[in-house]
């Protein structure tokens, strides 16, 4: 009994961690593309190093978990993406309205979820839903009468980046505690290194490289030593804290980012912006209970993948 509490306790420490890390990780990002790193060879270099260096030893596992290959791939594309856009999207556009949209991602959790898990929908899901759906319209809304879309790449990379992340919550509650938290993690830095590497090879010009210097190095390593803790951090916590427990913790995510980019980039937030935040907010903070029924065990379902 004390053991379970422990790892409980644990398990809330990893995931206020992680929150934290996410909420501050735009930006050294944004400090290495000043120094002449673009963001994708940046986050190639980030999830590649922790692969090279830490990877061989959660490979063996892979064997032992082959009927989830699928799965894991999954995953792995899904983590990836999700990881890259949040990135890309961060280094080029207003981080509180990139992060907003990416938060959007329990609307997509419950169209993945249905057709994935079949999960039904009570009540709070298809609130859920309305929240999400108003909270984007407002935040969004063009006072000359245009759609209610993203402005920019960098808002949709916000967005798409929530709908992958939402795809990685599905794999992740299918995998569940069956498989273990090193062979995800090790999926999750395969999916990113592997994206960014292809981005790097057709696109070579994308990287923005244009030299290493002792600052940049020093940041990379710094970036690659908090990425491989925070994704094996956020894979331990999801698996041992309840849905709408882990939601709200990741909510902090937003609360670190508004303080960093108020303090750090002089970013506002204008009125229908704060007013949609509060919806989507609200929508994340009820997403942990928005199944009417479950097919999968309560305990292989974890709430977020914050890779």
């Amino acid at each position: 009994m004390r053991s379970t509490r422990w790892q409980h306790n644990l398990a809330l420490l990893t995931l206020f961690y992680s929150a934290t890390l996410w909420g501050l990780f735009w930006y050294p990002f944004r400090l290495l593309d000043d120094l002449g790193v673009g963001g994708l060879l940046a986050t190639c270099i980030a999830y590649t190093l922790p692969t090279l260096i830490i990877g061989w030893y959660y490979a063996k596992g892979l064997w032992q978990v082959r009927s989830q290959w699928f799965w894991l791939l999954i995953l792995a594309i899904t983590s990836g993406w999700s990881n890259v856009g949040y990135v890309l999207g961060a280094l080029d556009g207003e981080i509180m309205r990139v992060l907003l949209l990416f938060y959007l991602s329990p609307l997509w959790t419950v169209v993945f979820a249905r057709v994935f898990l079949h999960e039904r929908l009570n009540r709070v899901g298809w609130s859920v839903i309305v929240l999400s759906l108003w909270g984007a319209v407002i935040m969004l809304w063009q006072p000359d009468g245009r759609l209610p879309l993203p402005s920019n790449q960098a808002e949709w990379l916000g967005l798409s980046a929530g709908v992958t992340f939402a795809l990685s919550i599905v794999a992740g509650r299918y995998l569940g505690v069956e498989v273990s938290e090193g062979v995800k993690t090790l999926s999750v830095w395969l999916g990113v290194s592997v994206l960014t590497g292809l981005g790097l090879l057709l696109m070579p010009h994308s990287g923005g490289l244009q030299v290493f210097s002792t600052s940049a190095l020093v940041l990379l390593l710094g970036l690659a030593v908090l990425v491989g803790s925070v994704t094996y951090a956020v894979q331990y916590g999801i698996a041992r804290v309840p849905a709408s427990q882990s939601n709200v913790i990741f909510l902090f995510e937003l609360v670190v980012a508004a303080i960093a980019a108020y303090w750090l980039t002089q970013e506002r937030m204008d009125w229908n912006e704060w007013v949609g935040a509060i919806l989507i907010l609200a929508s994340s903070l009820f997403s942990g209970q928005m199944q009417a029924t479950t097919l999968v065990k309560e305990t292989s379902l974890p709430s977020t993948p914050l890779d």
